[in-house]
C-alpha cells in the first residue's frame, strides 16, 4: 500500500507519532506541481524537550546492550527498507520531485546500504590492548551520548539513514531535524526502525526551522551534532556547537572540478559531465559543476553533451520514463535562473537551456555555459541546480592551479586513459572525495566527505565510527606503585 503524504502527526518522538499544532505551519509543495500535498508544524519548546528528554532516557539501555544486539536492530530495519522500497521511493518524489528513476535506485536503497553496513558493524568495535611490560592499557570504543543530525531537502531519506546507522551502531540516541522543504521521509525512516524492533527514544524525528535546529545545537545535553547543509548553515552550526564543545561533522557545499584531458573517452566524460550536474536536477553537494575540458576535444564534448541532453525526458516524476525532474522549491528555481542571468551578463556562452519550462511546477532545462573563465560568479558560486560551466585548458600544472583555487573541497574528478597522470591528479586534488573516470559514486564503504570550507569529519565507512564515539584508555598498573613521599 503506498504511504499517504500526509503523515500521521508532525513529529516522532520516544517511538510514537506526536503532534502539536501550536507550532508554525509548514506547508509541503510537490515541485511538479506547486501544489501543497501535506502539511506539518515546527516543534515547539514543548516538542523539543520532549524528544530530546526521550532520547537522554532510552540511550544508557542502548549503550548497554551487545553491538551484535544493536545490529541485529538495524539489520533487520535494512531489510524492511529493501522490501518497501517502491513506497519510499514514490513518497521521496512526492517530496523532492526527484524522478522515480532515480529516487528508485539511489535513496531508501543508500539508506538500506548504511543500515546493513553499520548493522553488521556494530558487533566488531572493540577496544585495543596495549602491553607495557608487566603493566598494560586497554581501551573502551563508548557511544558520545545525544546526536543530533540536521538534515539537507535533497536527500531526506538517505541523510536520516547515513547519519542514524552509525550513531544507533556506536550505542547513541538521535534526535534528527529534516529540512523543512522535505519533511516527510524522515518520519517513515524512524517509524520502521522502531518497527524492527530499535527500543523507543533511541530515533527521534522533529520538524522546524533555523530556530528549532538552533535550540537543539544548543542544548547542553546535546553531546555531538552532524549538519548536511550550506557552508553559511554550517558556519554558523559548527559555532554554536563550538561553545559547547561538542562534536561535529559537517558536510557542507563545494564547487567542485571534473577535468577531462585530450586522452579521455568522451562518452563516459559526457557521462561523467551529465552525472555531476544533472542528476537530481543538479542538487547535489558534490556536483562537479566546473568542467575542465582540454581545448582539443573541447568542441567534440560540448557536440555530443548537447546531443546527450536532448534525450533527456522532462516531466511527470512519477512516470518511470521521466529522468529529468523539477527544482525542490519555486525559491530554489528562482535562485538559479539568477545564476543563468549572472552567466549571460558576464560573457559566458550559453550552448543549451538556460529558461524555465512553461506550466505548473519548478522545471528548469538542462543548461550549459562554454567559454567561462574562473573569475565569472557561475565559476565561483555553489548554485545547487542543472547549470554547467565548462572551462578550458591545454597544460595539466595550469589546470590543477585553477582547479584548487576555490574555497571548496568537497569532490574532484578526474577523466584520462593515462593511469598514471589519473593518480597525479587524484593526489592533488585539494578535495576529499575524488573520483577517477567516473563522478558521484557513493558506497556506504567508502568515506564521504571534503576539506577546506567544505566540511569537517567523514561519514560512512569505517571512518564515520571515529564520529560517533569515543576512545577511554584505561591504565592497568600490575607491580607496586611508586610515589616521591
Amino acid at each position: 500500500m503506498a504511504y499517504d503524504t500526509q503523515p500521521p502527526a508532525s513529529h516522532f518522538i520516544n517511538g510514537a507519532y506526536v503532534e502539536d499544532k501550536a507550532g508554525t505551519a509548514i506547508d509541503v509543495i510537490y515541485p511538479a506541481t506547486g501544489k501543497v500535498i501535506a502539511t506539518v508544524y515546527a516543534a515547539t519548546p514543548a516538542i523539543i524537550e520532549q524528544a530530546l528528554d526521550a532520547a537522554k532516557s532510552a540511550q544508557k539501555n542502548w549503550a548497554a546492550m551487545s553491538g551484535t544486539e544493536r545490529g541485529r536492530i538495524l539489520r533487520r530495519a535494512a531489510d524492511m527498507i529493501r522490501a518497501r522500497n517502491h513506497d519510499l521511493s514514490v513518497l521521496e518524489t512526492w517530496d523532492t520531485g526527484k524522478p522515480y528513476q532515480e529516487t528508485s535506485v539511489a535513496d531508501a536503497t543508500s539508506g538500506a546500504d548504511a543500515l546493513e553496513y553499520f548493522g553488521g558493524m556494530a558487533a566488531t568495535l572493540t577496544g585495543d590492548h596495549i602491553q607495557l611490560g608487566e603493566n598494560w592499557v586497554y581501551t573502551r570504543r563508548e557511544p558520545l551520548g545525544l546526536c543530533v543530525g540536521i538534515g539537507a531537502w535533497n536527500y531526506p531519506t538517505q541523510i536520516a539513514c547515513w547519519k542514524g546507522a552509525p550513531a544507533l551502531a556506536c550505542g547513541n540516541a538521535m534526535v534528527f531535524k529534516p529540512s523543512e522543504t522535505t519533511p516527510l521521509c524522515a518520519l517513515k525512516v524512524a517509524e520502521i526502525l522502531h518497527e524492527a524492533g530499535l527500543p523507543a527514544g533511541l530515533y527521534n524525528v522533529i520538524q522546524g526551522m533555523g530556530e528549532v535546529g538552533g535550540a537543539l545545537v544548543t542544548d547542553p545535553r546535546v553531546d555531538k551534532v552532524s549538519l548536511t547543509g550550506s557552508v553559511p548553515t554550517g558556519r554558523t552550526v559548527y559555532a554554536a556547537a563550538a561553545a559547547g564543545i561538542k562534536h561535529v561533522t559537517m558536510e557542507l557545499g563545494g564547487k567542485s572540478p571534473m577535468i577531462v584531458f585530450e586522452d579521455a573517452d568522451i562518452e563516459n566524460a559526457v557521462s561523467g559531465a551529465i552525472l555531476g550536474n544533472f542528476y537530481s536536477s543538479g542538487q547535489v553537494c558534490s556536483n562537479g559543476t566546473r568542467v575542465f575540458v582540454h581545448t582539443a576535444i573541447k568542441d567534440a564534448f560540448l557536440a555530443r553533451l548537447s546531443a546527450r541532453l536532448g534525450n533527456a525526458v522532462i516531466g511527470d516524476p512519477m512516470d518511470p520514463r521521466t529522468s529529468f525532474g523539477p527544482m525542490v522549491s519555486k525559491r530554489q528555481m528562482e535562485v538559479v535562473l539568477g545564476y543563468i542571468e549572472k552567466g549571460k551578463a558576464e560573457g559566458a556562452r550559453l550552448v543549451t537551456g538556460g529558461t524555465a519550462v512553461e506550466g505548473a511546477g519548478y522545471f528548469l532545462r538542462p543548461t550549459v555555459f562554454a567559454d567561462v573563465t574562473d573569475d565569472m560568479t557561475i565559476a565561483r558560486e555553489e548554485i545547487f541546480g542543472p547549470v554547467m560551466a565548462v572551462l578550458d585548458f591545454e597544460d595539466e600544472a595550469e589546470v590543477m592551479a585553477r582547479a584548487n583555487d576555490t574555497e571548496f573541497g568537497l569532490a574532484a574528478g578526474v577523466f584520462t586513459r593515462d593511469l598514471t597522470r589519473a593518480h597525479r591528479v587524484a593526489a592533488a586534488f585539494e578535495a576529499g572525495t575524488c573520483f577517477i573516470n567516473s563522478y558521484n559514486d557513493a558506497p556506504v564503504e567508502a568515506p564521504f566527505g571534503g576539506m577546506k570550507a567544505s566540511g569537517v569529519g567523514r561519514e560512512n565507512a569505517a571512518a564515520a565510527i571515529a564520529h560517533y564515539s569515543q576512545l577511554k584508555s584505561v591504565f592497568v598498573r600490575m607491580d607496586d606503585l611508586e610515589a616521591p613521599f
